[in-house]
């Protein structure tokens, strides 16, 4: 069974899913729906308890909820309760909120994107576009962002010819890969910018994803020379990968005397772009009327 983890938006608000091409289905994550819906902070007790009542009920749709694995706001990949698209439209109806019928007619609106993607796939390119110019970024942002999409897709493509496991593994050794290059682990590198549930790669500058792109796209290459045959071979190699951006990025900061990480954050970076083309009355301007 391949999956293909996502994490989709309503009205901004994150919802982690998985597509499972094996079945053809989206699975969405029961915790994040009930949050979104409810706006409650303790989204796990509210599923909790509204499972306990389903069962008590005698509701058979208590037990045919599954669960996969996810990556919980640590990074980690958790287990957790899901819901295909059938199964959280019979949920909702339990679930009091006046955000039910949009999120129904967003849940309908995800499964056949999905199938037209699977048709052509240049309509997912041209959506993820959309969605990011949406958010502010600046298109040469974008086609950084998307040629790292592509970078990523290979790397994970070779990684599961050398049987390394999705999940755990492949959280270990993109890590590692993180770490050689930018000095942070995953977590470290999300802490310094400040970032939760929030998209690493979606928060950093040009000139991080270009070196991203770089520790990546050169251990796929060494992982094809090599053909590493067991998990340990595998991290040596993705340590390799990254070094060699790491090398790059430590020149880089002896030329330019600036450190490369950054720690703004998409929203920042949007601000300091805006203050970077206002004039100095202007931004004199637009400042006092911040404060």
């Amino acid at each position: 069974m391949t999956i293909e983890t996502a994490i989709k938006l309503f009205e901004q608000k994150q919802i982690r899913s998985l597509w499972d091409e094996g079945q053809e289905k989206w699975y969405f994550s029961i915790v994040d729906v009930v949050e979104v819906l409810t706006g409650t902070d303790r989204p796990r007790k509210y599923w909790s308890d509204l499972k306990a009542k389903l069962k008590k009920e005698g509701s058979e749709l208590s037990e045919k909820f599954g669960q996969l694995k996810m990556a919980a706001e640590d990074g980690k990949m958790r287990i957790t309760d899901v819901a295909d698209t059938e199964q959280l439209f019979r949920l909702i109806q339990s679930i009091p909120s006046p955000k039910a019928e949009p999120f129904k007619l967003w849940m309908a609106k995800v499964a056949r994107e999905r199938i037209d993607e699977i048709e052509d796939p240049e309509i997912g390119i041209d959506r993820l576009m959309e969605t990011y110019l949406r958010k502010g970024y600046s298109k040469e942002w974008i086609n950084q962002r998307l040629k790292s999409i592509e970078i990523r897709k290979e790397l994970t493509d070779e990684w599961e010819k050398r049987s390394v496991e999705k999940g755990q593994e492949f959280a270990i050794l993109t890590d590692d890969i993180t770490q050689a290059w930018s000095g942070f682990t995953t977590k470290e590198y999300k802490n310094f910018k400040d970032l939760k549930k929030e998209n690493l790669r979606d928060n950093m500058t040009n000139l991080e994803l270009v070196l991203n792109m770089l520790a990546e796209a050169t251990t796929t290459e060494i992982s094809k020379q090599k053909k590493p045959k067991t998990f340990t071979e595998n991290r040596k190699i993705a340590k390799q990968g990254g070094a060699i951006a790491g090398n790059t990025r430590k020149k880089i900061e002896q030329k330019t005397g600036k450190k490369v990480v950054s720690k703004l954050n998409a929203k920042q970076l949007e601000q300091k772009k805006q203050n970077d083309v206002l004039t100095e009355p202007d931004k004199k301007m637009y400042n006092g009327k911040k404060n």
